[in-house]
């Protein structure tokens, strides 16, 4: 265990953790007590930078001397954002943190931290920061410049975060996030159907490409380089083909939102999260269609007709290198390019991508999946291959992953040292690991690879059977049918959330108070940041005003007295009495005229 002493902002980080091994059931190691708790391909060693960040971690950036930036999950100030490491002592372990940067009136929450023409820049969700970094100065002294603002009104919170990349030509890319599965008449109501043509696409759903050099620009400053892109985390320049890649993530709610089209295994494992090569002005077909990695096509969303197999209008749309499964949530890539260096990788690994997989929340009633790092050798070209590889795993440390919050890390950010290194960080505790590799470059090769092969049989990898894998074969749904379909994808099959984007049930203020409130969240629905046990929250509750009266007892019943939760039930009558009160308020509200300055 960690012990963290604080003494101004200097804190003095001792950076041990074991781990118990324990066999899954295919008899694959998930865990052991070397390498940090990771499972890597032979002559590979990983040393923990640090055991764990008070704000935890994102994304993060490595300095030519060493220093690593990374973007906090949680600041204590929110001009407080950036997290600064240094290695004093060249142990491989960080043994100096710093906290700085970013605005007090923004967000700090964001998905950005880059090293660029000597400026270090980082994200919030709303806006793009950078500061100019001096040789040996672990803080900048410089001045706070904000090159990019999102201007945008924002009634939805979901996909609004800045990722950034650089091109060679002085050129940042930003994607700006939809708010939407499908871009719905009704987001997040069962049936509703898409909009066609999306507005949303005018100004979200895309990448934009804006100079990197200019300050105070704003979305209309930028060009839209490329469209139809639901929500993108992950992105990087490949200098060897000189081209932008992106991985898109997949929509969701399938079961959800359409329960007499899709079952539980089809919503579990679709729609594939798209790896792109972005070119100028591709379309990667959002909202109307997704890509089915397993028919190895793109079909039509059932917004807009589609059956799960339905192509139509699909087929025009831009296809991936490769559709990786469902709900993996890849949320950073990296281009590799340090095999000729000190503690570089074998040539295998020469201008392939490093893809981290965060870990999917809506897989119920099949296990989790995701939660490693994956790998995609290059081609001769430079362009990444159509195969992939597992790279590092054992993050989650259980098998099968039955909630997301049993996951004990959650791999997020990816970074290249300037010795070849690799660093990778993790959401949940803010753990920081560093990839070597020791062993003769020469004899690296089949044997090795192979063994991290039999990685993709374990259950947060493998395509999960339809019958065997299925959680709930056997006995009822968790928490009735109500919250298996409803709730479970979001607040998890145990009431704890994901930690990140989703609160918990258990022990909840919001859930265990005022029974009016908890309805009429239901029924009207939440947006905008809230606090739940202490911690802040900034997505959004679709409003469930489509159940029957006795659903919504049944199911808020059900979660005031489970969970470890022991409040009173709610009624039909309840529910009932809450739902004509806003129903009369709403027809008031229609009906009163507009007020007009004379």
């Amino acid at each position: 265990m960690s012990r963290v002493h604080v003494k101004g902002l200097i804190l003095s980080l001792v950076v041990f953790a074991g781990f118990v091994q324990r066999e899954s059931r295919n008899g694959l190691p998930v865990q052991t007590d070397q390498n940090g708790g990771l499972f890597l391909p032979d002559g590979f060693e990983a040393t923990v930078v640090v055991d764990s960040l008070p704000a935890r971690a994102r994304h993060m950036a490595v300095n030519d001397n060493g220093d690593i930036y990374v973007k906090a999950r949680f600041a204590r100030d929110k001009d407080e954002s950036v997290i600064a490491l240094r290695d004093t002592n060249g142990d491989g372990r960080a043994d100096i943190m710093k906290q700085f940067g970013g605005l007090a009136r923004e967000r700090a929450y964001g998905t950005a931290m880059r090293i660029y023409n000597g400026y270090l820049y980082f994200s919030s969700e709303l806006q793009v920061y950078r500061y100019k970094l001096k040789p040996g100065q672990l803080v900048p002294d410089s001045p706070l410049e904000v090159v990019l603002t999102d201007d945008h009104p924002h009634g939805m919170h979901e996909h609004i975060a800045k990722p950034i990349t650089f091109d060679n030509n002085g050129n940042m890319f930003v994607p700006f996030g939809a708010a939407s599965n499908a871009c719905q008449e009704k987001n997040r109501t069962p049936s509703s159907v898409g909009i066609d043509p999306c507005p949303m696409l005018e100004d979200h759903g895309g990448i934009w490409r804006f100079d990197a050099n200019k300050t105070g620009q704003t979305q209309k400053d930028g060009y839209r380089f490329a469209t139809g892109l639901r929500s993108v985390v992950a992105m990087d320049w490949n200098p060897v083909d000189n081209n932008l890649y992106a991985l898109q993530h997949g929509r969701d709610d399938l079961l959800m939102l359409w329960a007499g089209v899709f079952s539980p295994w089809q919503s579990a494992v679709l729609p594939a999260e798209e790896f792109f090569r972005v070119t100028d002005g591709l379309d990667g077909g959002w909202p109307y269609s997704y890509y089915d990695q397993m028919q190895g096509k793109k079909v039509m969303n059932p917004e807009y007709g589609g059956d799960g197999n339905l192509v139509g209008r699909a087929a025009g749309y831009e296809k991936p290198i490769i559709g990786f499964p469902g709900h993996w949530a890849p949320n950073d890539l990296l281009f590799y390019r340090g095999t000729g260096a000190a503690k570089g990788f074998p040539e295998h690994y020469k201008n392939g991508s490093f893809i981290a997989f965060h870990g999917s929340t809506n897989r119920a009633p099949y296990p989790q999946a995701g939660f490693f790092i994956g790998f995609v050798p290059a081609k001769a070209d430079g362009m990444p291959s159509t195969n992939w590889e597992v790279f590092a795993d054992g993050f989650a440390g259980v098998d099968p992953i039955v909630n997301v919050s049993d996951a004990v890390y959650r791999p997020m950010g990816i970074a290249m040292g300037p010795d070849g290194s690799l660093y990778v960080a993790e959401t949940e505790k803010g753990k920081i690991w560093r990839i070597t590799y020791t062993g003769d470059k020469k004899q690296f090769g089949t044997a090795q690879l192979a063994q991290m092969e039999k990685r993709k049989a374990m259950s947060n990898i493998r395509t999960p059977d339809k019958i065997t894998d299925n959680l709930d074969r056997g006995r009822p749904i968790a928490g009735g049918k109500v919250y298996g379909v409803y709730c479970s994808a979001c607040h998890q099959r145990n009431g704890l959330g994901d930690s990140q984007r989703f609160p918990p049930l258990a022990g909840s203020e919001w859930v265990l108070g005022d029974k009016k409130k908890l309805i009429t969240v239901l029924l009207k629905g939440l947006e905008g940041p809230i606090e739940v046990k202490g911690q802040s929250y900034n997505s959004v509750m679709p409003q469930h005003s489509f159940l029957n009266d006795a659903d919504i007892a049944e199911v808020l019943t059900h979660i005031r007295s489970n969970f470890g939760n022991t409040a009173d039930a709610v009624t039909v009558a309840e529910v009932s009495d809450v739902r004509k009160s806003l129903d009369n308020k709403a027809s008031v509200q229609r009906k009163t005229p507009v007020n007009r300055k004379k």
